[in-house]
Parts: structure tokens; sequence; C-alpha cells
């Protein structure tokens, strides 16, 4: 995965990333959005055939967009381990559920 940065001001941030799709982009939009320092939060694949999609991000006061992206990957990956931690939780306290009957 390849990142591009397209555009960046003080509270704007336009990035490329390559390979990546809705999946990716869509938990990123939704973290971003979470934080109340976050305008606006986007993303637009322009081509369904060639998947590098455009995130956009632009936020309010002196927070630096690319520290709200920060923090939204952080909150994305700590949801994930919390995920990963309840599904085994879950194997274990139900393990007949795999036995054949």
């Amino acid at each position: 995965m390849k990142v591009k940065i397209l555009k960046k001001t003080a509270s704007e941030l336009k990035i490329e990333v390559e390979g990546a799709g809705h999946t990716l982009c869509n938990l990123l939009q939704k973290r971003l959005l979470e934080d109340e320092n976050v305008d606006v939060a986007g993303y637009d694949i322009p081509h369904p055939l060639a998947s590098n999609p455009i995130i956009y991000i632009r936020t309010k006061g002196d927070v630096k967009p690319e520290e709200a992206l920060k923090k939204a990957v952080e909150r994305a990956l700590d949801m994930n381990k919390e995920f990963g931690e309840q599904f085994q939780k879950a194997l274990k306290s139900n393990p007949s559920s795999n036995e054949k009957k």
C-alpha cells in the first residue's frame, strides 16, 4: 500500500491510497467523523477499476489534519484488537458450536 499526499495545508489533507478500497476508507471516514475537531472527512474512488481512493480531511481550529488521521487510525486499531479479543472469548465459551451433531 502506497500513500501519496495530494494536498496539505494547516487544516486540509488530501491523500491517495494506492490499492485500498471501500473497506479501509469507510472505516477511516467513520473514525475521523467521531472526532469533534474534524469538520469534513470523506473519500472518493474516481474509477472502479483503479482502486486508488482519495481521502479528504478538513479540521477545525488548530488541529492538524494529519494528527486527526493518526488518531483515527489508532482508534481503528484499538477497535480491531477489542474485536479479536471478544471473538476469541466467544469461541472459548462456546466450543460445542463447532462439533458435528
